[in-house]
């Protein structure tokens, strides 16, 4: 069993949204995946690997906003890295540009898939464990990643500090997310400490008595 110091998670904000990506990784079992990579996080993923010692051996997405996927196809060339998405959300990856909600002054790099995550699903790195739960609502195909041992969740764009992810693009509806958000998520113990795709970090304790959206 890896020693709690070996594992890591290195968070970046980038890209013209400020979205974050990060990268959990195990020195001792010589491993990382990212999860989700914003635009510009491509060189900051391999050279913290690099630092680290360790091959980028996944890149997991949490739903395929363009804003989340934006240098999928630059990290991969990099690492040869498989992608792993709900197949819900695979439609938007080959052509990210006609998926923008308003036009984009550059032009998005497609990638593909190379397998799916749904709900029930276990993602395992080294001494990593992640439960996936489908939370759609934002997306389709919207997943959190859930580190039980450790008490956190990767949580893309479903659920912010005091806020949730906007449902008024194609694939969102309120009601459903919502109910993801109470299912999924705040059945978590009250300590569970959210990383989400934009803003602060923040508990699901304090979502739940205090987000404006669910309370």
């Amino acid at each position: 069993m890896a020693n709690a110091s070996s594992l890591k998670i290195f968070p970046i904000e980038s890209g013209p949204v400020a979205t974050f990506g990060y990268m959990i990784s195990d020195a001792d079992a010589g491993l990382a995946a990212v999860i989700d990579v914003p635009l510009g996080s491509a060189d900051f993923f391999i050279e913290n690997a690099k630092q680290e010692n360790v091959r980028i051996a996944h890149i997991v997405l949490t739903h395929s906003h363009w804003d989340h996927t934006g240098d999928v196809a630059a990290l991969q060339r990099a690492t040869q890295a498989p992608v792993a998405i709900h197949p819900d959300d695979e439609y938007r990856l080959g052509e990210p540009n006609k998926f923008t909600s308003v036009p984009l002054p550059f032009t998005l790099e497609p990638c593909k898939a190379d397998s799916y995550l749904r709900g029930g699903d276990v993602f395992r790195l080294g001494t990593w464990e992640l439960e996936v739960r489908h939370t759609p609502g934002h997306t389709e195909g919207g997943i959190c990643l859930i580190d039980h041992a450790r008490n956190l969740a990767f949580v893309g764009d479903t659920l912010f500090a005091g806020s949730i992810g906007r449902t008024d693009l194609p694939g969102g509806d309120t009601a459903t997310l919502l109910h993801a958000i109470r299912t999924q998520l705040f059945t978590l113990h009250d300590d569970t400490i959210v990383l989400p795709g934009h803003g602060e970090r923040t508990r699901i304790g304090v979502e739940k008595r205090t987000n404006p959206f669910l309370v």
